[in-house]
């Protein structure tokens, strides 16, 4: 897959091929190395080194600067069609659900290379706990057309595509219909009308008596939480109700949390083209939130947020690679059934490089 990646522009290949460079990225980011000089500095010990000879044939690990100048020759769309195409040949998104969400690489907001911070928007499988696709923008005001843009490029038969406020955009539910997925998408104030409309109709007690209804609790470290949903399919008061594509039903959220310092609670509401029981919608909207702990894990184990990488399409590559080897690693943890954390998977492929091999499905040679 990494061979077919195209380039910016002609390279002669020198000792080290595209390839190469992307493989000895991919390794050192299962080894847990947060940035690009700390794998360069891993790749270049004795161990990693011959792994990468043995397992890749990589026969030489280039200098740093000259890692970097290949890998600013990756063209980040090519790499991103092949991103995904390795996920699809193997996973279909009927009956999952799909979380589609930006994030900031705040570093780059900071650098005066970067006209805009780089802001990637990702399709997550809440299920499967991987990233499915992603397109990045500049900024998180040109999100939306971006996750539209997207969606487009994706078969969503049979898959519940949720995102956030920002997103809740007739043309995206329009898009998301056209591509064969359902949608459910979260109201708030930049749709204020319609917000207030759905709030006001799950605060009629006789007409939330009659809506399905479940509970859920949970209890961790002191923090009590519980959530309550209700789902409605009748709409056919909303005099709006046409302007979104194939609307089926409303539902409402409370949550309440309840700790040592007091009692919170809050509501959410949502808009859905699929009739959902209460059951259904507290399962998907949950699965809104993977999304955020991808980004969390690209921020706590890479360090994504302070990369100091001065060149967009590069920071575009490395977001990819990260995302790669969470993908890899959660597959591993499936397929295994390993209750490790992924702290301590990265730490033992760094100081055992064969163990990468484990997790790639590959057989050392």
């Amino acid at each position: 897959m990494l061979g077919e990646v195209k380039i910016l522009r002609p390279y002669d290949g020198y000792y080290c091929s595209i390839r190469n460079a992307l493989l000895v990225v991919l390794c050192g980011s299962f080894a847990g190395l947060r940035d690009l000089k700390m794998i360069h500095q891993w790749a270049s010990f004795p161990g990693p080194a011959s792994f990468l000879h043995d397992i890749f044939g990589i026969i030489r690990v280039p200098c740093y600067s000259w890692l970097a100048q290949i890998l600013r020759l990756v063209d980040p769309i090519s790499l991103n069609e092949k991103f995904t195409q390795w996920i699809s040949s193997d996973l279909n998104l009927g009956g999952k659900t799909l979380a589609v969400d930006g994030k900031t690489v705040c570093s780059t907001g900071k650098m005066s290379c970067f006209d805009r911070a780089l802001h990637v928007v990702s399709a997550f499988v809440a299920e499967c706990k991987i990233t499915f696709a992603q397109v990045a923008c500049d900024e998180k005001s040109n999100e939306i057309p971006a996750v539209q843009e997207l969606l487009k490029t994706l078969d969503l038969h049979g898959c519940m595509v949720v995102a956030d406020a920002l997103n809740c955009q007739k043309e995206t539910a329009k898009i998301i219909r056209e591509q064969g997925g359902d949608y459910l998408l979260s109201v708030k104030d930049n749709h204020q009308t319609m917000a207030e409309e759905i709030e006001t109709y799950f605060a009629d007690d006789s007409l939330r008596n009659l809506c399905d209804t479940a509970v859920t609790t949970e209890k961790n470290s002191g923090r009590f939480e519980s959530r309550e949903a209700f789902v409605t399919t009748d709409i056919e008061w909303f005099e709006d109700k046409n302007d979104w594509t194939d609307l089926a039903c409303f539902g409402a959220i409370n949550t309440q949390f309840t700790t040592k310092n007091g009692t919170s609670n809050e509501w959410h509401f949502y808009i859905s083209s699929r009739k959902l029981t209460a059951e259904q919608l507290l399962h998907h909207a949950r699965a809104e939130w993977s999304v955020e702990s991808m980004h969390w894990l690209l921020d706590v184990h890479f360090r994504e947020d302070f990369c100091q990488i001065r060149d967009k399409n590069l920071q575009q590559t490395l977001n990819m690679l990260r995302k790669m080897v969470l993908n890899a690693l959660e597959q591993y943890k499936f397929e295994t059934k390993s209750k490790q954390p992924l702290s301590r998977l990265m730490f033992e492929m760094q100081h055992f490089p064969n163990k990468i091999c484990d997790c790639l499905f590959l057989s050392p040679k």
